[in-house]
């Protein structure tokens, strides 16, 4: 048996290095759709100062893009080098979009973004914004195919195991691609991407607009921030709402431990706002409700039960000892696969085998499972319910607070007020850090909700990771976090020297603070 330490770690080291690079994504995916509307505005109107605007905040955007590429790639050895079972388990599905990804997008980014940085005095108006545009796309194009391999680890939907290879194979390509878990997974992710860019640019303006610099330049910024924000922030809460319904659809012990919903309710189903969630006791000690909200978001219908944690048990009970009829039967076709009598079995129970291999976590051979040991295995079902429930409310909480922000904003610009507000520009000063909180908790409440599975339902986790000392794992998890801990630092360096100069670091004569500029590169 692998050992739980050796899992951890290797969870551990994943889960740093996944949320360390998703500090760098949401803000790559948000201001390059900025950089296409300031441009627009640039070619339209020919107006030079939305060309500074372009070329100011692409250079925020492109210190942003060169750290999370180089976080990101690392990412991807991790899938070989520390979940090697899993890479051969699952790798002929979820290779193919992370392979398209690589072939399709990135290489789409990284050429165009070379273009938009060194194609401003080679290229027309046009040409440059058509590269800008097509650095977009390849830059969503990425997040879309990373979602669905993402998307497929939730609803593994397409694939089916095959006992002659002892593997998943895919069956449908593109029931994999249009997974609806993906999807709302992927349009949720990039419209958090957008709010994110929205508040980065929004933040910085308001801080020139506070300390009366470069007003005009500010006050364009603020104005598109402000717009595209809010369009975000609404999109990503009715977006969430169709997040929550797939949730419901697929991952059914996700949304009972999101709601700390202990029994079934009657339908429909209340959402609990907050509550005192006392897990020794499966219960909650008190709660407040909002009557049927939860139903209908979970279920699109007045009708339809969301099952609760403790049916979803015994339910997963039932499935743990069926499963062990399934790794019975192929162990048994391992020995002989023309078996008959095995195969009728094992296709019987087959959608089961993945719950029989949850005791491999306690026992070698799973008839030696005692009902102490099936307990274990069906309580490791369901993750714990105080940090999902609190976890998914603080980010709904920061989702909302970032809404009214961004419409107090917008209805400013509308009466070009924003100026002589120090309040909004205070606060939105103050919120700078909200978007990358919220996303880190999404991030959180997907993954950690989908525990004890690295593919639901298919493969467990503590089956997947590699056969590593843990020795190396620690050294490694140390070496990751202390890089990456500086390339964050550098970012955060780079980041609050330019957004101090301004676009005074542009050169052009226009703006201010351009003769702190010059003396700090020349120092």
């Amino acid at each position: 048996m692998i050992s739980e330490q050796l899992v951890d770690l290797s969870r551990l080291q994943f889960a740093a290095t996944a949320l360390y690079h998703f500090l760098f994504v949401p803000l790559t995916l948000g201001m390059v759709w900025l950089l296409l509307i300031m441009e627009s505005v640039y070619v339209m109107t020919g107006k030079v100062i939305w060309k500074d605007m372009t070329r100011f905040w692409g250079k925020l955007f492109g210190i942003n893009f060169a750290l999370g590429v180089t976080t990101g790639i690392t990412l991807e050895f991790q899938f070989g080098t520390n979940w090697a079972y899993y890479s051969h388990y699952v790798g002929d599905i979820f290779g193919a979009p992370l392979a398209i990804e690589g072939l399709m997008a990135f290489f789409l980014e990284s050429t165009f973004i070379g273009l938009f940085f060194f194609g401003w005095d080679r290229l027309s108006k046009t040409q440059h914004l058509l590269v800008t545009l097509l650095m977009a796309v390849g830059t969503n194009l990425s997040a879309l195919w990373i979602l669905i391999a993402n998307g497929w680890m939730q609803n593994p939907v397409g694939a089916e195991f095959s006992y002659q290879t002892m593997r998943m194979e895919m069956v449908d390509f593109w029931a994999v691609v249009f997974n609806p878990d993906a999807q709302a997974k992927f349009v949720h992710t990039v419209s958090a991407g957008y709010l994110t860019g929205a508040m980065f640019v929004l933040s910085i303006s308001s801080w020139y607009l506070l300390r009366k610099r470069d007003v005009e330049f500010a006050k364009r910024s603020f104005r598109v921030a402000a717009a595209f924000g809010l369009a975000s922030a609404l999109s990503v809460i009715v977006l969430g709402d169709e997040s929550g319904y797939t949730v419901g659809e697929a991952q059914q012990t996700k949304m009972a431990a999101l709601e700390a919903m202990w029994h079934t309710q009657p339908a429909p189903a209340g959402l609990t706002l907050v509550a005192g969630i006392n897990e020794a006791e499966a219960k909650n000690d008190w709660a407040i409700e909002v009557p049927w909200v939860l139903g209908l978001i979970g279920t699109r219908s007045v009708s339809k039960q969301i099952p609760g944690i403790l049916e979803i048990k015994a339910t997963n009970r039932e499935r743990i000892v069926h499963g062990i009829l399934a790794v019975n039967a192929l162990q048994a076709l391992r020995k002989s696969r023309h078996d008959e009598v095995a195969l009728k079995v094992f296709d019987l129970y087959k959608r089961d085998l993945g719950f029989g291999l949850l005791l491999r976590k306690y026992v070698t051979d799973v008839n030696q499972a005692t009902p102490e040991i099936i307990e274990r295995a069906v309580n490791d079902t369901v993750p714990r319910v105080t940090p999902m429930f609190w976890g998914f409310r603080l980010m709904v909480g920061f989702g909302f607070a970032m809404l009214a922000l961004f419409a107090l904003a917008f209805w400013s610009t509308l009466k070009s007020a924003c100026t002589r507000k120090p309040w909004l520009l205070k606060w939105a000063l103050w919120m700078l850090p909200a978007p990358w909180v919220a996303c880190e908790l999404g991030w959180f409440v997907a993954e950690y909700g989908r525990q004890p599975w690295t593919i639901y339902g298919v493969l467990p986790t503590h089956l997947s990771v590699s056969t590593l000392s843990v020795n190396s794992l620690y050294g490694s998890l140390t070496g990751f976090v202390g890089f990456y801990t500086v390339l964050l630092i550098v970012e955060m360096y780079l980041m609050v020297k330019f957004a101090k100069i301004g676009p005074g670091s542009l050169g052009t004569g226009r703006y201010e603070r351009e003769a702190t500029h010059h003396s700090m590169l020349n120092a």
